[in-house]
């Protein structure tokens, strides 16, 4: 008798992983955070509003600094000096002392204007012409353009200047760049200020999300403890209120980052009539993607921030009766 043996075939039972039930847990809690504040809209939208004010009062001014460095870059010319030279000298003895300083490591370029072409550049400038043609010889001398090199500093340009005007050659050496080293020691404060400012604006910033989720963990109360009651920990009871600061951080600062780019839309039609009133052209720098993506990333960590601190403390004080 031929014994049969029947083997049952088990289909292997999958298991999500550890992570796979974590990455569910958040979204779940996340969304349903998400839902939280879309029930009271209005309450809601009144602080993602604040936060979103509040960020992009620091982020506006940055970008106006920005514009305003940007065209300060522009007026390399005007820390240009111009060095008169003798006017008994030539036009090759010129020549030779612009090649000269032009081979100084602290000198970017050196343009000579001869006197006739400064002449003939007056003339048309000034509008008396005529009268500049009943002279009999050209009381202008030649003229060298020298621009520092980049690298200069303050102390250096001085030296380069006092150099220059000791050469035999040099009559006077005309300067005009005070008032952009004033200009840029402007720009230096404007930018600890707002490195200030954003430091308090973000405590500002972290104290409304905190109080906020200090009175809706206060109005969830009796949920927190029926669940501690039943075996929940702090982390688990904490983690809505985590993602509900990250919502909050993400929405305020999408604002702010809106608010910014609508207000530097706003300025491009006045500031294009200005260029070209000063028949210039200037072009507002709006905000880069680093840039952008920094505001909203430090929302979100602000939210984050201020919703664990609140929660971690407000955790330890309730507990089941």
């Amino acid at each position: 008798m031929a014994v049969t043996r029947h083997s049952d075939a088990v289909a292997p039972v999958s298991t999500p992983g550890a992570f796979s039930i974590w990455l569910n847990r958040h979204a779940s809690t996340s969304l349903g955070a998400l839902g939280r504040l879309s029930r009271q809209p209005f309450a809601s939208l009144m602080i993602v509003l604040v936060i979103g004010v509040t960020l992009a009062l620091p982020a506006a001014i940055n970008v106006l600094v920005k514009n305003a460095q940007s065209v300060s870059g522009s007026w390399s010319s005007a820390l240009d000096f111009s060095v008169y030279l003798k006017r008994d000298l030539s036009v090759s003895a010129a020549e030779e002392l612009g090649q000269l300083i032009g081979q100084r490591a602290d000198v970017e370029s050196v343009v000579l204007v001869t006197a006739d072409e400064a002449l003939v550049e007056f003339k048309q400038q000034s509008g008396f012409g005529k009268a500049l043609d009943q002279l009999g010889n050209n009381p202008l001398p030649h003229t060298l353009i020298v621009r520092p090199s980049p690298g200069n500093t303050g102390a250096s340009i001085t030296l380069l200047q006092e150099e220059i005007g000791n050469l035999p050659e040099t009559d006077l050496v005309q300067v005009d760049t005070e008032w952009v080293q004033r200009f840029h020691a402007i720009l230096d404060i404007v930018r600890q200020t707002i490195a200030i400012g954003s430091a308090l604006l973000g405590i500002a910033i972290i104290v409304i999300i905190g109080n906020t989720i200090r009175l809706d963990i206060e109005n969830r109360r009796e949920e927190i403890e029926v669940t501690k009651l039943i075996g929940a920990s702090n982390a688990f009871v904490r983690r809505p209120f985590l993602w509900t600061g990250f919502w909050y951080g993400l929405l305020g600062g999408t604002f702010a980052l809106l608010l910014v780019q609508y207000g530097l839309h706003l300025l491009k039609g006045p500031v294009t009539r200005l260029a070209g009133l000063y028949q210039g052209n200037i072009t507002v720098i709006s905000l880069s993607v680093a840039e952008s993506s920094a505001i909203i990333g430090v929302a979100v960590f602000l939210g984050l921030f201020a919703s664990w601190i609140t929660a971690a403390r407000h955790m330890q004080r309730i507990e089941p009766r």
